[in-house]
């Protein structure tokens, strides 16, 4: 690496902008609460049931209201102020935070009265929300970015996120191995509420929309879907993403592994899931400095291609600490299409219509995260863990291999021509 390039400031200018700062602590607060919650859910629904199904269906269950509202929030994100969405949604997940504590306090025994239901449907109404928040918050990143500064723009919001990830499940697992579910989910809780008071410090005036009068909302929904699957780049880089993940991602079965397989505790699950984000930012410090303009396509596809071996090896690996290497590497490698496909969302869409393309996006990742974490409590019910874990790996890099062939102006990518 140039040093000269290292210590420049052009991968931090789009960093001197106030907005931007704000908007990224308030993703940094906002993921690392979801990030907790999310681990201490898993863990809290396993030491309860020990049904290894159980995990799979928190996927589901968030994943349907999620992609079901999708469209019709994307709609909205591009007629209505994606700030007050924003503030409004996460206010909403404060309180689904509000209502897994008092669950979860001992002396009102609600497991006992109430059994599991009570979780899943706050899981649920939390995907709704989810659904509503995600191409707000997409189509919002845009409109404050300058469009020479969206690379940069979307290289830091990933290493922003993939932080997060890191200290988030770390700072959750280790606050419920050594002090318990409720203090876990009163730090979520909290989290919540300071991103509400960040989003509030965000100035942006609001981009006036373009509407034709004569479209209804289900022909305006139609334009950001057909814009996806009219371009070629845009709905390859989607799919890759969204298939490679939905069978390659093990974080699902991370509390088997921590639990029966490698036989750790909360800890232990914390630096597990920790570990794939810790991968994730160290390729994010390195695309800040080389930002993926050059050769992105190709870059894209054999970083997927890592991915699937790396989940494979982690399927193999018996060694706590060989398993989270493995799942450091996964997140190197993943972070890549991260940023090609957040660069390519912001580059290849304009604002009009960005909210509905972002939506048609999160209902990509909404498949491959959620009902990902689905498929891959199916397969390890009647596959077995390992075994299960494997044939995702198998599939991944096969995904690669027809993506490659069916999408070549992806593999021919250069985002040096966009900007």
């Amino acid at each position: 690496m140039n040093p000269k390039k290292l210590f420049s400031n052009e991968a931090f200018d789009v960093l001197k902008i106030d907005n931007v700062r704000y908007f990224l602590t308030y993703r940094f607060v906002m993921t690392c609460a979801t990030m907790m919650q999310s681990i201490v859910i898993g863990w809290q629904v396993y030491s309860l049931t020990k049904n290894v199904l159980l995990l799979g269906v928190i996927g589901l269950v968030e994943a349907v209201p999620q992609v079901g509202i999708a469209l019709f929030a994307g709609h909205f994100a591009d007629i209505w102020d994606r700030k007050k969405i924003i503030q409004y949604t996460t206010i909403l997940l404060l309180l689904g935070a509000g209502i897994l504590l008092a669950y979860s306090v001992p002396e009102l025994d609600c497991y006992t009265r109430f059994g599991i239901f009570p979780m899943f449907i706050t899981i649920f109404l939390t995907g709704f929300v989810r659904g509503v928040l995600m191409p707000a918050h997409t189509a919002f990143l845009g409109q404050i970015v300058p469009r020479d500064k969206l690379t940069s723009a979307a290289t830091w919001n990933s290493t922003n996120w993939q932080l997060a990830a890191v200290i988030g499940p770390a700072f959750g697992g280790l606050l419920y191995g050594f002090s318990g579910v409720v203090p876990a989910y009163t730090g979520v809780f909290i989290l919540y509420a300071f991103a509400i008071y960040l989003i509030s410090r965000v100035k942006s005036q609001r981009v006036a929309p373009v509407i034709n009068t004569d479209e209804n909302i289900f022909e305006r929904i139609s334009v950001g879907v057909r814009y996806v699957f009219k371009n070629q780049i845009l709905l390859g880089a989607f799919s890759l993403d969204m298939f490679a993940v939905l069978f390659g991602d093990a974080v699902a079965l991370l509390p088997v592994f921590a639990s029966d397989i490698l036989k750790t505790g909360p800890e232990g699950l914390g630096v597990l899931r920790a570990a794939p984000a810790v991968g994730a930012i160290l390729m994010s410090v390195y695309l800040a400095f080389n930002p993926p303009v050059n050769r992105s396509g190709r870059k894209l596809l054999w970083c997927v291609v890592g991915f699937g071996l790396a989940i494979i090896a982690f399927a193999l690996s018996k060694n706590f600490y060989l398993s989270a290497f493995l799942l450091l590497l996964s997140g190197s490698f993943d972070n890549m299409s991260v940023v090609v496909r957040g660069s390519i969302l912001q580059l290849y869409t304009p604002d009009e219509v960005r909210g509905r393309v972002a939506a048609v996006n999160s209902i990509f990742i909404g498949s491959s995260n959620e009902i990902g974490t689905f498929e891959s409590g199916l397969t390890a019910k009647y596959m077995g863990t390992i075994p299960s874990v494997i044939f995702g790996g198998c599939m991944t890099l096969l995904i690669v291999g027809i993506a490659a062939r069916k999408a070549p102006k992806l593999r021919k990518l250069e985002l040096k021509d966009a900007v």
